[in-house]
């Protein structure tokens, strides 16, 4: 099915965030899972604050100088896997990004955004406000979820927030699966990652960065169950969607029909599929948010100020950090970065 347009939906729902941010960075950084390890063993694809590093420690909303999120006062960093796109012949080419629908201006379409992801902070649903209060994230919080291990169908499908969409175009939503799309996308794949929104009230970490979380989603957007007293607190549903252009592609499919695209991770099926989230939002600023019943792009859009302060696409692109690992990500490779892999 389509998506209907955003846009008509204001007026029916309160609280909610849906804004773009441009790539600040690619490589092979995972200061969550490998701290301080240079370089991490794949390679990500990263959004968000200036201040992302190789060991991110303390409040990052207070380390950054600019970001590439619309929104100036959100110094987080979103990162998730970058998709490689490997040739019959074995060599790897990494797939292309390109911004989603209706993230520019009032909501309208903004092409020059560079790469990214569209970032979302919901309460209940696409369609009603939460009557849960909703408690923001706090300085010095991170989680993952997903994880590059996971290797079956069944694992897979027991992860309703993560999932595939292929795309016919910009717009389309709906059918998704748990795995990659095995077919020709003409408008490319999309990935959703949904967080886990129950919080211990205690912990802004974990050994795991999942334990102190709960995950009651159920994916599509659709409303999560009831956080357990285990996890009581009710914070912001985040999600991302990344648009992989794939449809670069089209004229090198396989022969044989298979299937050609993979995770930096070497997962070639899509179960792997895993996102890390690190809070830096300035002061109270998500918290006012949370608090307002501003929806989507009249919370402030790329250059028109609402709740939120925002800049424009343009400053948005200027931002980025430099990469600490000397290698080539981007070209024709015979192995993807940090993973070796049999030839034969």
């Amino acid at each position: 099915m389509k998506w209907l347009s955003l846009l008509p939906l204001a007026g029916l729902c309160h609280a909610g965030l849906r804004f773009g941010c441009s790539t600040v960075s690619r490589q092979r950084l995972d200061p969550l899972v490998e701290p301080g390890q240079i370089p991490s063993s794949h390679v990500h694809q990263i959004v968000g604050g200036n201040a992302f590093n190789a060991s991110m420690e303390g409040d990052i909303g207070e380390q950054g100088s600019c970001t590439t999120c619309a929104y100036t006062e959100d110094f987080s960093n979103y990162w998730t896997a970058v998709m490689y796109f490997r040739h019959e012949n074995g060599s790897y080419k990494r797939v292309p990004q390109y911004p989603n629908a209706q993230l520019g201006t009032e909501g309208q379409d903004a092409p020059n955004i560079n790469g990214g992801m569209t970032i979302y902070y919901t309460q209940k649903d696409l369609i009603e406000n939460s009557e849960e209060y909703i408690t923001a994230f706090q300085p010095g919080f991170r989680m993952t979820v997903g994880s590059p291990t996971v290797d079956s169908l069944e694992k897979a499908q027991a992860q309703p927030g993560l999932r595939y969409t292929c795309l016919q175009t910009i717009l389309t939503r709906g059918f998704e699966t748990p795995d990659f799309p095995k077919e020709p996308c003409p408008a490319g794949i999309m990935a959703i990652m949904h967080f886990p929104a129950c919080w211990d009230g205690k912990n802004l970490d974990s050994p795991d960065h999942q334990s102190h979380m709960f995950d009651t989603a159920k994916g599509a957007f659709r409303e999560a169950g009831p956080c357990p007293a285990s996890h009581p607190v009710r914070m912001p549903q985040l999600a991302y969607e990344t648009m992989w252009d794939t449809s670069v592609f089209k004229d090198m499919w396989p022969k044989d029909g298979s299937q050609p695209f993979v995770w930096a991770h070497d997962d070639s099926k899509g179960y792997g599929i895993h996102a890390d989230y690190v809070f830096g939002w300035k002061g109270d600023s998500l918290q006012r948010a949370m608090n307002d019943s501003c929806f989507f792009h009249s919370c402030g859009s790329p250059g028109m100020q609402g709740v939120l302060e925002t800049q424009t696409v343009e400053e948005m692109n200027k931002c980025s950090v430099q990469s600490s690992v000397d290698e080539d990500i981007d070209g024709w490779l015979t192995e993807l970065p940090g993973q070796k892999i049999d030839m034969k």
